[in-house]
């Protein structure tokens, strides 16, 4: 495999896009293919079968792990938890290289990055990078602390691994906040290779995340014993894991209770992080030798403004302020050595009076959508297309999750008013995941019609008159005066289609906002109501939620910036 060059005169190197007749093509060109007779025919077919290449690549990538980590998990004599964290090191390690290799290298090649895609990389998800990042290097940070503790009775690879996590979440945040949205045109097939294991490697991450009890069952036994010790009972008798972890005891409590905690609390933050990467990197994958258009590239994207919209904010902010409350209580009595049945009565029923009247939203909006006489976009856009895969997929996560929760609440007890609770707030969440994915993805796809250019041009002119010069309170007030006018006059100028819409899609947004911070920050229900755990076994109901969990707090995160996208061109 290799790339041919074919330059032309006036050839420029920077990162926007230019256009093709004025720029340096790289064209790729494969062995299968040397016999073809057109080269941009020869260049297509090696585009395609440098995809298929590196895609079977990262397949038996993943498979190896996969089988890696199931044997660990069916098997652990002959294949231990310390082997799989090597092959994740070795892959780890790979992946660095080959991250720093493009950094320092391909990227700084000549005409290596002439076209950008603007849609790929938004700022919430390079924003989502840094965060999940920063909590799952400070979730290592606690691991390192907890091993090196407990060091006479943990091996060295329990150390090392997070280490290599650590250096690993540094270099590939770096590498996915300043380069997401290069459009690589030179070495499309090593790039996409590295691009593949890379890839690879963070799905494999995750999956271990998802399915390794280990630590956490080592955790939960030592908090119990050091609540026992504290409210004064017995021990009671434990699992069979609890006695293995018996021996290994925390010298110093305080501290251990500290990072023991702080791990459990971070966890889902590291398998979030994951999935993002894959997502940024998938989006970078099919981006390689791709060239953008010289007048796709100047369309202006539609900027966000908060005009148009009186009930959304205040019915969002509503939601936001009473789940903010209704969290902060429910933290509180989680931690407690007896939780209270109330409160869990009062978070099922905020979501059972909040799911409806987001599903309502959604519903209302897909009929506007429907009754709306615009085009639909059919231009070819991969972020767009991995955005609705992604909405899709990740959705997935809590309507398994709802549908596992439904057959053991209905096989137990479901007259029992908890029960009763949690079972409509698991129907009415399918529910809603459906709704608003049809609203969104139908959003998504429709074609921006910008407004009028009048009411552009006097915004523009009371800003310039407002900046010029210095205002006295007097002429503040009357600027405010000004202001509130032109946006009462903006609002009725709106049709009422678009005004719905912008109010339906910025109560969707800060509703999802509240519906990712909950979960993200420690309120798990699902799990600690002990029902379904109690139903299907620790185990069994570990693996469960930590497949669905990270996918339904990525999902409401992904939701948020497809409603902002609905939002700016409604």
């Amino acid at each position: 495999m290799s790339d041919k060059k074919v330059s032309c005169r006036h050839c420029k190197s920077g990162s926007a896009s230019v256009p093709a007749d004025t720029t340096t093509v790289h064209y790729e060109k494969f062995w299968l293919y040397r016999h073809c007779s057109s080269v941009q025919q020869r260049h297509q077919q090696a585009q395609k079968a440098g995809q298929l290449f590196s895609g079977l690549l990262a397949m038996n990538v993943v498979f190896l792990g996969s089988a890696f980590i199931s044997s660990m998990i069916f098997n652990r004599v002959a294949i231990t938890l310390a082997d799989v964290w090597i092959l994740l090191s070795i892959l780890k390690v790979l992946s660095l290289f080959w991250i720093i290799y493009y950094l320092m290298g391909t990227s700084r090649q000549p005409h290596a990055v002439l076209y950008r895609d603007s849609h790929a990389g938004p700022i919430w998800v390079r924003g989502s990078v840094l965060l999940f990042g920063s909590c799952s290097i400070l979730l290592n940070v606690f691991q390192i602390g907890y091993s090196t503790i407990l060091v006479h009775c943990k091996s060295k690879v329990e150390i090392l691994f997070p280490v290599i996590g650590i250096l690993f979440i540094c270099t590939q945040a770096y590498f996915l906040w300043h380069h997401s949205k290069d459009c690589i045109q030179v070495q499309h097939n090593f790039t996409r290779c590295g691009l593949m294991v890379t890839t690879a490697t963070n799905l494999l991450v995750w999956l271990l995340a998802v399915t390794n009890d280990t630590l956490h069952m080592e955790i939960e036994s030592q908090l119990r014993e050091v609540e026992q010790r504290f409210s004064g009972k017995a021990p009671s008798s434990h699992p069979h894991w609890c006695n293995e972890t018996a021996l290994c005891t925390c010298p110093n409590t305080t501290i251990c209770k500290i990072f023991q905690e702080g791990y459990i609390l971070l966890y889902p933050f590291n398998t979030e992080y994951s999935l993002v990467c894959c997502s940024v990197l998938y989006v970078m994958w099919k981006n390689v030798g791709r060239r953008i258009s010289h007048h796709h590239n100047l369309d202006t994207r539609p900027k966000f403004k908060l005009q148009g919209v009186v009930f959304g904010p205040v019915l969002g902010t509503s939601a936001v302020i009473i789940g903010a409350c209704v969290f902060m209580m429910y933290q509180i009595q989680a931690t407690s050595l007896d939780p209270s049945r109330q409160v869990l009565v009062i978070y099922y029923s905020y979501y059972i009076v909040l799911l409806p009247l987001m599903s309502v939203g959604a519903v209302i909006g897909t009929i506007i959508h429907a009754l709306e006489k615009k085009e639909l976009d059919t231009v070819q856009n991969p972020t767009r297309s991995l955005d609705v895969v992604l909405l899709m997929g990740a959705g997935l996560g809590q309507i398994c999750m709802s549908y596992f929760s439904i057959v053991a609440l209905m096989a137990s007890n479901p007259r029992d008013l908890l029960n009763s609770l949690a079972l409509a707030y698991s129907v009415l969440m399918i529910l809603q995941n459906i709704t608003q994915n049809v609203f969104v993805i139908d959003g998504l796809h429709r074609r921006h019609t910008p407004p009028a250019k009048e009411e552009d041009t006097k915004e523009e002119q009371n800003h310039e008159a407002y900046s010029q010069r210095r205002m006295s309170m007097l002429e503040l007030g009357q600027e405010i005066r000004k202001a509130s006018l032109s946006y009462i006059h903006t609002y009725s100028h709106l049709s009422w289609k678009r005004r719905v819409l912008r109010e339906i899609s910025f109560f969707l947004v800060l509703s999802n906002i509240i519906l990712w911070i909950i979960p993200t920050f420690g309120s798990h229900p699902l799990f600690e109501n002990g029902m379904e755990r109690s139903f299907y076994g620790y185990s069994t109901w570990f693996v469960i939620v930590n497949f669905g969990l990270p996918l339904a707090v990525f999902y409401r995160m992904h939701s948020v910036g497809g409603l902002l996208e609905v939002y700016v061109t409604a």
